[in-house]
């Protein structure tokens, strides 16, 4: 069991982290209904336009823009109405001088029109209309691949795919897509002091109600894994080493809570081959990684920290995912200081451009967490930030 006589630099060991880890090469293709967080395995160009037709941008009437060209309220130009047609319809007519088409929002242009009157700037008597203002040649049209170009790069690979992208595939036709592989990520959680169910007996004589895998198994499945519980143990050396070694023959990554530190029943380090224990982060100090094997803190809130600072960033490593952290800037409503030397993990509550810290402190206050919805980092060479000044908050 190697020992490390210093605490390693946030970066560096994150960075260590990310040169461990390979990304999967296994693909997979699903529906788009269960394709919502996938991470997208392939560039996609689009197969057609869209719209693929020109279209009209407004309820109104398709016309040859040069016949409005004089129409005044006070002296409107009458056209005669020769075909009628709603959305998902398509006129037969030509649109030739004089004449205009009847249509609504999204039909197709017919042949001959260039423009489409909004409804409102033309007053109709049976099939004449009197157009009350000019039109420019392609207003309110929109035109055939306004939105994107038959061949257009439109998502690419790595992307975290939102409602939006799922909206865009399926415009161009498409019923499924090819994603990474979800990692197979096992949750330990080891401590003689857990229980896993209500007991008030044994909660009065020190026993404390284990939150650690439900917290993990949500974040591991926010952020592209498949989290699969491998028990709650107690700090029994044997149950903890069987169970880690079993998990990592059988997930991509391993996640172990409680234990990190260098006591007498700490049982997780030694069971695996650390590139590092022990970094400049708070709360969360004592984590460890090697062997895709996190070992991590007990405590709710160090391990959210650590969640977000290493794990979340191994995972998006592992499926190849851009762009998965929402990141705001903002002001600080009060004064943050921090200590030289250390990797500050600040709890915020971000709304409006302004910065709340959240003041509750200690890696056991869950409420802490629940009251924000970021953190900022605070960097080892820095003391702290000023009330007012501009951070950078990423939101969770």
């Amino acid at each position: 069991m190697k020992e490390f006589k210093r605490l390693t630099p946030y970066r560096e060991a994150l960075g260590l982290v990310l040169d461990d880890i390979e990304e999967i090469e296994e693909v997979e293709e699903v529906a788009l209904d269960e394709a919502l967080g996938r991470v997208l395995a392939e560039d996609v160009a689009a197969p057609i336009d869209i719209p693929p037709f020109d279209r009209a941008a407004v309820d109104g009437y398709a016309l040859r823009a040069e016949d409005t060209f004089q129409a005044r309220e006070y002296r409107p130009v009458e056209l005669k109405v020769v075909d009628e047609v709603v959305a998902g319809g398509e006129s037969d007519a030509v649109v030739e001088a004089g004449t205009a088409v009847k249509l609504t929002t999204g039909t197709k242009i017919p042949k001959g029109a260039n423009a489409v009157l909004m409804q409102e700037m033309a007053e109709r008597e049976g099939n004449v209309i009197r157009v009350l203002r000019p039109v420019a040649p392609g207003q309110n049209v929109a035109f055939a691949g306004e939105d994107v170009k038959k061949g257009e790069l439109v998502l690419r690979k790595g992307q975290v795919l939102r409602p939006q992208d799922l909206a865009m595939l399926k415009a161009m036709g498409f019923k499924s897509v090819r994603v990474k592989r979800k990692p197979r990520v096992a949750v330990i959680i080891t401590g003689s002091e857990l229980i896993e169910e209500f007991d008030e007996e044994r909660l009065r004589s020190g026993k404390i109600l284990e939150s650690n895998s439900v917290m993990l198994k949500g974040l591991v499945s926010e952020y592209f894994g498949e989290p699969v519980l491998y028990g709650v143990l107690p700090d029994e050396e044997r149950l903890v080493g069987e169970a880690i070694m079993k998990a990592r023959e059988e997930s991509d990554l391993v996640l172990v809570t409680g234990g990190s530190a260098f006591g007498d029943i700490d049982f997780a380090h030694r069971f695996v081959r650390l590139l590092f224990h022990g970094t400049t982060i708070k709360p969360g100090r004592p984590i460890g990684y090697g062997e895709r094997t996190f070992v991590m803190s007990g405590y709710p809130v160090a391990v959210f920290a650590q969640f977000h600072l290493y794990v979340k960033h191994a995972l998006a490593k592992l499926v190849g995912a851009r762009n998965y952290e929402v990141r705001v800037r903002g002001r600080l409503t009060e004064r943050v200081p921090s200590q030289l030397g250390r990797a500050e993990f600040v709890k915020v509550w971000y709304e409006n451009g302004k910065v709340r810290p959240i003041r509750k402190k200690g890696s056991g206050i869950i409420s802490s967490l629940v009251e924000s919805n970021g953190f900022i980092l605070i960097p080892e060479d820095s003391e702290g930030y000023l009330e007012g000044e501009e951070v950078e908050v990423v939101l969770y």
